[in-house]
C-alpha cells in the first residue's frame, strides 16, 4: 500500500514538473495594425433606406476604408476591427461600442479593407476616426 502511495505521489509530481517545462501552444489572438483610415459616402444603391441600428431613425451611411498589416507568415481569420468615431461635435458616432466590425480574411503583409458604418443622420461631419486595430486568430473560429 505504502509503495502505491509513492508511485502515485512520484508521477503527479512528474507529471506537475514536465507541465512547467512543456506547454502546448496556444491559440492566441494576432494584432493587425490598421492605418491610412479614411471614409466616404456609401454609393445610393447600398445606402438607400439607412436607419440605424434597433430604431427607425433616418441615418448616413459610410464606408470607412484602409490598409491592414499582419505582421506573422500565416493568414489571420475573423480579425474583429475596434476604433472610436467622432462627428463633427467630437461627440461618439456609436454610444459604448468600440467593436465596429470583422475582416473576414488578412494574408501576411499589408492589404486593404472595407467597413460600412451607418451614422445618425443628425450628427454633423466630418468625422473623426481615432484608435482603430484589429485583432483576429490564425485559423478560422466561425463557420
Amino acid at each position: 500500500m505504502l509503495l502505491r502511495s509513492l508511485t502515485l505521489i512520484f508521477f503527479s509530481c512528474l507529471i506537475g514538473l514536465l507541465s512547467w517545462v512543456y506547454s502546448p501552444t496556444a491559440i492566441a489572438l494576432t494584432q493587425i495594425r490598421l492605418f491610412d483610415i479614411t471614409y466616404k459616402e456609401c454609393p445610393p444603391e447600398i445606402a438607400k433606406g439607412a436607419v440605424t441600428s434597433g430604431t427607425t431613425m433616418a441615418a448616413n451611411c459610410f464606408i470607412v476604408t484602409g490598409k491592414a498589416e499582419n505582421p506573422t507568415y500565416k493568414t489571420v481569420y475573423d480579425a474583429d476591427i475596434f476604433g472610436r468615431i467622432y462627428d463633427a461635435n467630437n461627440d461618439p458616432v456609436m454610444q459604448n461600442r468600440t467593436r465596429l466590425g470583422s475582416i473576414p480574411e488578412v494574408p501576411p503583409g499589408i492589404s486593404d479593407f472595407e467597413l460600412r458604418i451607418s451614422v445618425a443622420a443628425n450628427q454633423p461631419t466630418p468625422l473623426k476616426l481615432k484608435q482603430f486595430k484589429a485583432a483576429g486568430f490564425g485559423a478560422q473560429v466561425r463557420k
